[in-house]
């Protein structure tokens, strides 16, 4: 039998399991199963391969082969990123840490006999699963849409094809014309996303079609970094931006894809581009899995376990974890801590106290950014805020270009800590 370096990472890692873990029910190592290939689930199975020092044997199911990020996205729309830019692959994971990268949808959970069925047939078991899966959306959340409008209406709150359909809308936009955005209620993945997302389609209309308007229908009385946003908007866009918030009828909104209007308070707007970003849900593996209560997945914090099943932890955008947000950088943080419990309790392997951290940088204009973060810890209720930042008004421009500068830093750190 030919000796492939597959081969010689398996062995190997088989002589070091039989020093530093426990037989579980007689197999050679303990096996992780992590769904979910994005900022939680890339890192948690970097982390606990490359920590366990291939005493666990992981596996990694993903359907995409390209990740795209949802965070900086939205410069991709502003004109300050390649599409490109934002893709990253999962071979440094299979070459380098010997994770099993499956490229397959998760499609059911056995949790009595643990193991996780992929839409191709497979069968994976497991002694403990990690869910990343992310979001997805609340089916009837905005009257009207549902995914089969999608390509007329996107979304584009899953990077990718979508984020690559709306700047194509948005370009072909009439002079003059309307882009209208339909903002999520809370929670939502990444807090600030929509009005970053507002600023950076104002960005390329002022440049490419300055007397276009952009419409903000909000059901929300307020959101995060508002005052931030409104001053950019004013210094950089003024008259460009309208916010409806619930006071004027955001709450009683629907959309007709097929006649390019949304309905405010019965009241017809028609617009020329229409972004949807509905209501949002923990990803539908949790559901299948029987570990939400209805929306979201709780989470014990001190681990990231399931509070229904203590074989299993949820990460980022889909777990209910208390005061963090859900962006990419809480899900990496919180796939760290998830990694540490897991190889405690597969290896036996010190585990610390929890701590996570966040930050959320939005980009306004040209090197006008700003920043909004905490620390956080673990109590027995909910992962708590310690303590926050988050950028003032009247900032000047060396500081706003140096918040831009600083989140270019964070974005390269991140790729490289999910995927080696």
């Amino acid at each position: 039998m030919k000796l492939t370096r597959r081969l010689f990472v398996g062995a190997s890692a088989a002589s070091a399991a039989s020093l530093s873990a426990p037989m579980v029910m007689g197999q050679a190592r303990p096996r992780v199963v992590v769904v979910g290939g994005g900022s939680g689930g890339a890192t948690a199975a970097r982390y606990i391969a490359k920590d366990s020092q291939g005493a666990i044997d992981v596996t990694l199911v993903e359907p995409s082969r390209e990740y795209y990020t949802c965070y900086f996205s939205n410069l991709y729309l502003g004109g300050f990123r390649e599409l490109d830019s934002l893709a990253h692959g999962y071979g440094t994971l299979a070459s380098e840490y010997g994770i099993n990268v499956v490229h397959d949808w998760a499609v059911g959970v056995d949790r009595e006999a643990r193991t996780v069925s992929l839409a191709g047939g497979a069968t994976l078991p497991y002694d403990r699963l990690i869910l990343s899966p992310g979001i997805d959306f609340v089916d009837g959340a905005v009257p009207g849409w549902d995914l089969s409008a999608q390509d007329v209406m996107p979304h584009a709150y899953k990077a990718g094809t979508q984020t690559a359909l709306l700047k194509a809308q948005v370009q072909a936009m009439p002079e003059g014309g309307v882009f209208a955005m339909v903002a999520p209620p809370n929670p939502y993945r990444c807090p600030p996303g929509p009005y970053e997302r507002v600023s950076m389609v104002a960005h390329m209309l002022k440049a490419n079609n300055p007397t276009a308007k952009i419409l903000i229908v909000d059901p929300k009385e307020s959101f995060s970094k508002q005052g931030l946003f409104e001053e950019g908007w004013q210094k950089h866009y003024t008259g460009m931006i309208d916010r409806i918030g619930p006071d004027f009828g955001a709450t009683n909104v629907e959309v007709r894809p097929d006649t390019m209007e949304v309905l405010i308070d019965g009241v017809a707007e028609k617009v020329d581009v229409c972004n949807v970003i509905p209501a949002q849900k923990a990803g539908r593996i949790c559901e299948l899995a029987g570990i939400t209560d209805g929306n979201w997945a709780p989470v014990i914090p001190h681990t990231m376990q399931s509070r229904i099943d203590e074989n299993i932890h949820v990460l980022g955008d889909a777990s209910a974890q208390g005061d963090m947000p859900k962006s990419g950088f809480s899900a990496n943080s919180q796939a760290k801590v998830a990694a540490m419990a897991v190889r405690g309790a597969l290896t036996g392997s010190q585990v610390f106290p929890a701590r996570f951290s966040n930050t959320c940088w939005s980009l306004i204009a040209t090197d006008d950014g700003v920043k909004v973060g905490a620390s956080y810890e673990a109590t027995d209720e909910k992962i708590a805020s310690v303590e926050g930042f988050v950028s003032q008004t009247g900032e000047d421009a060396a500081l706003r270009k140096q918040t831009y500068e600083e989140s270019i830093g964070w974005y390269n750190g991140i790729v490289a800590d999910m995927f080696g």
